[in-house]
């Protein structure tokens, strides 16, 4: 029906619906799909007439959010963003011709630094396979220069190469133009994975994904940082056993023991995490008694002494995805171990923060733990030290106002003469 989809390697992926009140399809009218290309990127619309012709419509290095018709007329409204300009609204005729741009959000952006664009990656992963990695530029960029670079992981990611992240707290800790604001880049690199191996297969994707990444000239090998929350909290826990190709990590949410996670009741559901192991994100082929050993290479815990990297933990005590338990028993026996961790708990929250000081803190200190071990910045004293109980409502009010949501002009001026991270004039 799409003729070029396979041949051009475009996803058709979804029939736009222009009229809410539609009670079916009427194929007497032109449909509207939404397209994407697979390994370019590039994504916009395929406008299906009623003769079987079809044309792609705004196909471009951008990302596409909405397609709206107009009621009574053949006016077209879209949303238009890349990774460093955001989703504005756009008006034009049925053919997306004659765009005329309403909004201009950048305009609340131009006393910050933000970032510099972004750079498909190509690699091969896990069993051969081609695969991608979005590498975001941060502000003030210079070409032959080299960065402290943090990576991102959950599953796929490059798709959001071409997407606009706004500067802003949130569940998970990280945010990307946050970092990118501030003189690191970012790397999304995808991963897939073979049965009964999560973990060793995230080590397949990632490292070649990571060796890609540092070819390109951008990041700076020796320092390079590592960050997941769930899912992707897992993976980070489990890759530094495996590596010390990161100077820092930080998993939030991490499953840790595989076995013992696997009985244990997912709380937001009610029901018991097995299924996640059999059918879901774990890729197992069955329960543990039967795959042991797959369980055993893939559970971060029985490896805790190959750890070199620092690492920074969360995990909260009534999270209802992955249990308390994991993180403690993680924590204590990397402990036992003598290695470098520190893990932060905000009582009464669940799987992602929900309270914006709660955020505003894990996000600063995260920062801060980054900025120790990739930019050689002084280590804040709660990561040296770590807090008194008794002390802690004071040590959060003092904490309380130090999260912005990127860099102002100025400060990056200031912060010119104290680090060589920020030499180029400000890109906008």
């Amino acid at each position: 029906m799409t003729q070029d989809g396979k041949r051009e390697q475009v996803r058709y992926q979804r029939r736009l619906v222009l009229d809410p009140n539609e009670k079916g399809i009427d194929l007497s009218k032109p449909q509207y799909f939404s397209a994407y290309g697979e390994w370019t990127k590039k994504a916009g619309f395929l406008r299906l007439e009623p003769n079987g012709n079809v044309k792609r419509l705004a196909y471009s290095d951008a990302a596409f959010r909405r397609l709206i018709k107009a009621e009574k007329s053949e006016t077209f409204l879209i949303s238009k963003e890349t990774a460093i300009t955001p989703p504005d609204l756009y008006v034009g005729d049925a053919q997306l011709n004659n765009l005329r741009k309403l909004t201009d959000l950048q305009e609340q952006e131009k006393n910050y630094t933000m970032g510099s664009g972004s750079i498909l990656v190509d690699y091969i992963g896990t069993d051969g396979k081609k695969l991608q990695g979005a590498l975001f530029l941060p502000a003030n960029y210079q070409a032959g220069k080299s960065y402290p670079t943090v990576v991102y992981i959950y599953e796929k990611l490059s798709q959001g190469l071409n997407s606009y992240t706004p500067p802003m707290v949130g569940g998970g800790g990280f945010n990307r133009s946050y970092y990118t604001s501030h003189g690191y880049a970012v790397f999304n690199p995808d991963i897939t994975y073979r049965l009964n191996d999560p973990g060793v297969s995230a080590k397949e994707s990632v490292l070649p994904a990571l060796q890609a990444a540092i070819a390109t000239g951008v990041v700076d090998p020796k320092r390079v940082g590592l960050q997941g929350h769930s899912w992707g909290g897992y993976q980070t826990a489990f890759l530094i056993t495996q590596t010390d190709a990161f100077k820092a990590a930080s998993a939030g949410a991490a499953l840790t023991n595989m076995i013992s996670m696997y009985s244990l009741v997912y709380k937001n559901s009610g029901s018991t995490n097995q299924a996640i192991f059999e059918s879901s994100q774990g890729r197992f082929l069955g329960n543990y008694n039967d795959h042991w050993e797959a369980y055993v290479r893939n559970s971060p815990v029985f490896f805790a002494k190959n750890v070199k990297t620092p690492l920074l933990m969360l995990q909260n005590d009534v999270d209802g995805a992955v249990d308390y338990t994991q993180g403690v028993e993680y924590f204590n026996t990397l402990r036992r171990a003598g290695k470098d961790v520190v893990m932060l708990e905000y009582p009464g929250e669940n799987h992602g923060l929900v309270k914006k000081p709660n955020q505003k803190d894990y996000m600063q200190r995260m920062k801060e733990f980054f900025d120790f071990h990739l930019k050689d910045k002084p280590a804040p004293e709660w990561l040296n030290k770590g807090v008194a109980w008794l002390k802690m409502e004071d040590h959060l009010k003092e904490r309380a106002s130090l999260v912005k949501p990127a860099e102002t002009k100025a400060e990056a001026k200031v912060d010119d003469k104290k680090s060589a991270d920020m030499k180029a004039p400000v890109a906008n």
